[in-house]
């Protein structure tokens, strides 16, 4: 979260859907916070047009000639109101995140 409030979350639009990177499904020993799967529930209560993707240490999106896919040995997260979270691995079609 940000120290100081920015005027807005927008960014340059590049893509329509939210990126939750270094995503843990953990929930570390001592942490009194939130979970990560908490925080991106709560997110998509509020904006429930929005996908969330929890992407895993060690992995990253890369969009070559209108097309995305997920690199990487982990599966990543999708998070969207109203649809049950589900994992996508490498070389599953991720078309509708655009």
């Amino acid at each position: 979260m940000p120290i100081v409030e920015p005027e807005s979350f927008k960014a340059i639009n590049a893509v329509k859907f939210q990126i939750n990177p270094h995503y843990l499904d953990a929930n570390p020993e001592g942490h009194a916070g939130e979970t990560r799967e908490q925080r991106i529930l709560e997110y998509i209560e509020a904006n429930p047009r929005r996908y969330v993707v929890g992407l895993r240490e060690g992995c990253m999106l890369r969009y070559v000639d209108g097309k995305l896919e997920l690199l990487g040995s982990r599966p990543m997260r999708i998070f969207k109101k109203g649809v049950e979270t589900y994992e996508v691995v490498a070389g599953d079609d991720l078309s509708f995140l655009l």
